[in-house]
């Protein structure tokens, strides 16, 4: 079996986490700039490589963030699962600000920003009907219940383009599909984790109502980093939580999610493009060198 390496993108108000012997490394992505530098260290003898989402000092807005390349980063450091910290809107009542929720599903509404790996000279398709480990999810769900933090597991996220808030009529729109939180940076995230092989979990981090609950006032930027400085604090307790629970030794994802590709590719051996291949070397070397 392999060791086990626990991947953190830390989101909005997360951008380090304590760990023993720790240190910023710059990694080369030939998909280009990743936010930032990634962070190594071990918690709990665990190795554990941390990247904040938006780059320390919080300079990359959801659309702008390279999305490829940070998964990339986190293939080429050996992360073998990884959590997504990531500040969301709630659009259920009971999902108040402060609760930390486990989602299982995605509602992707983007629309300008890279979402594959794969295209012209190498097709691959991979399976996301499940696009939450729930190996990753069973621990986190102890780990939160364990330091005392308010949670809840199950629930869809919608992830909108941004960079502004959602209108009235989007956010009751979404409260109509039956989904639970909506943020900016979970998709394409997730599904190149997923073409990455990279069992993935999505610790979602309710900072406000969104727009639906008039009640609770429009949302603005104030309000919601308010929620998201006492989020941090609890965040980073579960990151090391985790960590001492997490298994030393990668288990394997009962969804097949470390073996995405296994069928994936469709293109031809002989009609893929080299260079195309060459980028794809840490992301999909496993099967394209077999």
């Amino acid at each position: 079996m392999t060791a086990s390496v626990l991947g953190i993108i830390g989101g909005s108000g997360v951008y380090d986490v304590a760990m023993d012997n720790a240190r910023w490394e710059r990694i080369d992505s030939p998909w280009g700039e990743a936010s930032d530098e990634v962070r190594r260290g071990e918690i709990a003898g665990l190795p554990v490589v941390f990247l904040p989402r938006h780059g320390r000092g919080h300079v990359q807005s959801p659309g702008s963030i390279n999305y490829r390349a940070n998964i990339d980063v986190l293939k080429r450091a050996g992360v073998t699962d990884l959590y997504s910290l990531s500040a969301v809107g709630s659009l259920r009542e009971e999902f108040a600000p402060g609760t930390f929720v486990l989602v299982d599903q995605f509602i992707d509404r983007t629309f300008a920003r890279e979402k594959s790996f794969f295209g012209r000279g190498c097709v691959g398709h991979v399976s996301f009907a499940h696009p939450v480990s729930p190996g990753l999810q069973d621990i986190a769900q102890k780990a939160l219940a364990a330091e005392g933090i308010a949670h809840a597991r199950g629930g869809t996220y919608v992830a909108m383009e941004g960079p502004q808030f959602s209108t009235l009529a989007e956010s009751h729109l979404y409260r109509s599909w039956g989904a639970a939180v909506i943020g900016m940076t979970n998709m394409p995230e997730a599904k190149l984790a997923r073409e990455a092989e990279i069992p993935y979990c999505t610790i979602a981090m309710v900072t406000d109502y969104d727009s639906w609950m008039e009640s609770h006032g429009s949302v603005d930027a104030g309000k919601v980093i308010a929620v998201m400085q006492a989020n941090s604090g609890h965040a980073k307790r579960l990151v090391g939580r985790i960590a001492q629970e997490f298994p030393r030794l990668h288990p394997a994802c009962v969804i097949g999610a470390d073996r995405a590709l296994d069928h994936a590719i469709l293109t031809a051996p002989d009609h893929r493009d080299p260079a195309l291949l060459a980028r794809l070397d840490a992301v999909a070397g496993r099967v394209l060198r077999g």
